[in-house]
């Protein structure tokens, strides 16, 4: 009986050359989607769960779903390479790496620049050059592996950038307004969901806060 042929999870399937010590590091940058998501997002709703990180993650999930409709609709080849990496049964345009990296620092950029964040920040240009430069190693990395064409990785980037700006003003312009309502509801008393949006330095403000309480229960014991 022939069995059916295997298919790789193409977020985290990547390949390079062996011995090609760039093309290493550059398949660990195209994993850096797989970082966010599961160690930042999954650990942010663990441990702070708060609205404006939550719906971030939300529009990033939204994007992905847009680009893998966009995929099956256009269904454009992969570049030649694909056979020596085992995705030639997957489409490449847009590139779904490229679009997630540039709609995360685009959304990050705008959050920043708002003074939306856990820290506050005079040099917002030092904050905001990491993500960019991340953005700009996966788009680079998903062409010198041969997962995808030069046009490919700008379409998922261009998409990125504006997915990521009609989001951040979706959430920040629209549904921010439904924020304290999400904090009241029996769902956000239960998970202890808030939003810190008001909150210029959060991280000082729970610093504060949680020294503040602890000095108040000394004072009590003694």
């Amino acid at each position: 009986m022939s069995m059916a042929p295997y298919k790789a999870v193409t977020l985290t399937h990547v390949r390079y050359q062996k011995g090609d010590q760039l093309g290493h590091f550059l398949a660990w940058i195209s994993l850096i989607p797989v970082f966010i998501s599961l160690g930042g997002f999954v650990s942010h709703f663990i441990f702070r769960r708060e609205l404006q990180g939550m719906f971030f993650a939300i529009g990033l999930i939204i994007s992905q779903f847009i680009n893998e409709v966009i995929k099956d609709f256009f269904q454009q080849a992969r570049p030649e390479t694909c056979a020596l990496l085992e995705m030639c049964d997957s489409h490449g345009w847009p590139s779904s790496h490229s679009q997630y990296m540039f709609f995360f620092a685009v959304y990050f950029t705008l959050l920043t620049y708002k003074g939306i964040g856990l820290w506050d920040t005079q040099n917002k240009f030092a904050v905001n050059f990491l993500p960019w430069c991340l953005a700009l190693l996966t788009m680079y990395s998903r062409v010198y592996l041969g997962y995808h064409s030069v046009a490919q990785v700008f379409a998922g980037s261009a998409l990125g950038v504006f997915l990521g700006g009609l989001w951040f003003w979706v959430v920040n312009s629209v549904l921010i307004c439904y924020f304290p309502a999400i904090e009241e509801s029996a769902f956000g008393r239960y998970f202890y969901i808030k939003d810190t949006s008001h909150i210029p330095n959060v991280l000082k403000f729970e610093y504060d806060n949680a020294r503040a309480a602890r000095n108040k229960m000394n004072a009590k014991s003694n």
